[in-house]
């Protein structure tokens, strides 16, 4: 995932300053067909590019998401968080049920293109799933809990959103689903997961590699003559100086010290 941070300071939404307690993530997408970043974040920090005159980082915007995913001036695409995870955002208005998500989820916009690309919509839902991923580590959330991850469309049936079709009206057409893309990102959490013998098979290695160098050094320069006088009364062999010793070599060096 390549994020990136370029807050929104000058937002109203970010002036107001209220904060949340992350319960979920809401997934969202512009409704418009320009996917350059630079149509919502600003300012130009090198990569965006120049911003349109309509961005999102001034006052009278009316909205604000966490986050937005699209294309930099060079066309690779990035992750650009917008607001504080734990700052309410403004992305979902109100639903039927007078409650908002705006006060429970966390949200991201993907820029939408014309809906075609085969390639963009790829690499932006990858960039989805693993944002989604990210956030649901971060706040022990799971994301195949009913109303844990939700799209706008999702948010308005469950009554915690204004009416909008996002992104029940792009991802289909690439034979994605919001049920599909909770199990990406299940998947995606469970691949980053290190289980216990993992651990273990990697500290094993780790003692092992450490073994194999200490096995290779000579006798530090204090220790030096002790080994030869070791050597020359049949204690050591003098071969790997400063290797650690198991009880049986120690046992057998303890007895050719003492014997007469």
């Amino acid at each position: 995932m390549n994020l990136r941070k370029q807050l929104l300071t000058n937002n109203d939404c970010y002036l107001q300053g209220r904060t949340i307690r992350p319960q979920g993530v809401m997934v969202h997408s512009t409704g418009a067909n320009n996917p350059r970043l630079s149509r919502y974040v600003a300012p130009n920090d090198g990569l965006l590019g120049e911003p349109s005159l309509r961005h999102w980082n001034q006052s009278g915007v009316g909205a604000c998401p966490h986050a937005f995913l699209g294309k930099l001036a060079d066309g690779t695409i990035a992750v650009y968080q917008t607001l504080p995870w734990t700052m309410r955002g403004w992305h979902c208005g109100t639903g039927t049920s007078g409650i908002s998500a705006n006060n429970t989820h966390i949200s991201f916009e993907i820029c939408e293109d014309g809906l075609e690309d085969t390639g963009y919509f790829q690499a932006v839902y990858r960039e989805a799933v693993e944002l989604t991923a990210y956030l649901c580590r971060e706040y022990g959330l799971d994301p195949l809990a009913d109303g844990v991850v939700i799209c706008h469309a999702e948010g308005h049936q469950r009554g915690v959103a204004s009416n909008h079709a996002d992104v029940l009206h792009w991802f289909p057409r690439f034979g994605k689903t919001m049920d599909s893309f909770r199990a990406d990102v299940k998947q995606e959490m469970e691949g980053d997961a290190i289980t216990e013998e993992q651990i273990r098979t990697i500290v094993r290695s780790e003692l092992e590699r450490l073994e194999g160098e200490r096995a290779h050094l000579p006798a530090s320069t204090w220790a030096r003559d002790i080994v030869e006088q070791a050597k020359a009364q049949g204690i050591t062999d003098g071969s790997r100086p400063q290797s650690y010793a198991t009880r049986q070599e120690v046992a057998a060096m303890i007895q050719a010290a003492v014997r007469p």
